[in-house]
């Protein structure tokens, strides 16, 4: 008699990146997941939507602020690639990204994958975060995608004068919808590490997040005429033989795990006068 064979099961969602134990480079899966949630509506809260910039958000864990971020900007003017190619260019953010810190990349892993390090300022009168990510890219025809998830490096341990914050899951999402226009769906879930007051969401769903995004934008309509005076034809990211990143092995990394580092807790923290106001949108780039 021939055995039964046993019943067909469907195939489970994959699980997150974050969610395994060990360090792995995304896959095309890991994309399509990506974009998947970068055009998700089911369990999004719009919050704000002005002059072609939309944000929406899920709280998680409301007792620590503890919550996921969309933004999503229709750029006119700006072809895909260009945006593409200004959220790379970490020389440019230095100039265009007034709230970093620090930025550096440590270490080529693929091709379309390196680990690198961003530092930056937090409301006052909060701690500055920092954090260290491994980064994706996959070019798709006229879209592109690039994400990023916390890792651990031997070399960079958390800092005595920042809080270590863990990306969950962050990445951009880029859509051409024209030969000169396109849009850019920025998720974000990140475990600031801490208690975090109900202003910061509150303030970075409704005005930094938005500035963000409208900085972005004025910084992709400069970035043409920027590069073409600084080395103009560097693009590691479109060709990798141009990569001068030292190689970096998979084994070298562990994952950064949000309970393994201390929880701040600035909960009871009040917004400071001078970062009460909005400020101005019409930040120069020099």
């Amino acid at each position: 008699m021939k055995p039964l064979s046993p019943p067909t099961l469907p195939e489970l969602p994959r699980p997150l990146l974050t969610q395994v134990l060990i360090v792995q480079i995304p896959d095309d899966r890991d994309f399509g997941a990506f974009r998947a949630e970068c055009e998700s509506e089911r369990g999004w809260s719009l919050t704000y939507s002005k002059g072609g910039v939309g944000v929406w958000v899920q709280l998680l864990e409301p007792e620590r602020a503890l919550h996921k971020i969309k933004c999503r900007m229709e750029c006119r003017d700006v072809p895909a690639e260009t945006l593409y190619d200004v959220l790379h260019d970490i020389e440019y953010r230095k100039k265009w990204d007034t709230n970093v810190i620090e930025t550096f990349d440590i270490g080529r892993l693929t091709a379309n994958s390196d680990v690198g390090y961003y530092a930056w300022r937090c409301p006052k009168p909060l701690k500055n975060r920092d954090v260290v990510t491994l980064r994706s890219w996959l070019p798709m025809g006229s879209d592109y995608i690039i994400m990023n998830y916390s890792v651990k490096h031997p070399k960079y341990p958390p800092r005595k004068d920042m809080v270590r914050a863990v990306s969950i899951q962050t990445g951009y999402l880029i859509e051409g919808t024209g030969a000169k226009s396109c849009t850019i769906t920025y998720l974000a879930q990140v475990d600031p590490k801490g208690s975090l007051p109900k202003w910061v969401v509150n303030k970075s769903s409704q005005f930094l997040a938005p500035k963000a995004m409208k900085k972005m934008y004025k910084a992709c309509l400069k970035y043409p005429e920027w590069k073409q005076k600084h080395d103009p034809h560097f693009k590691p990211w479109l060709f990798p033989e141009q990569s001068r990143l030292p190689p970096l092995a998979l084994s070298e990394l562990s994952l950064q795990h949000a309970d393994s580092l201390e929880n701040i807790d600035e909960s009871s923290l009040a917004e400071s006068k001078e970062d009460r106001g909005e400020g101005s949108d019409e930040d120069s780039l020099t």
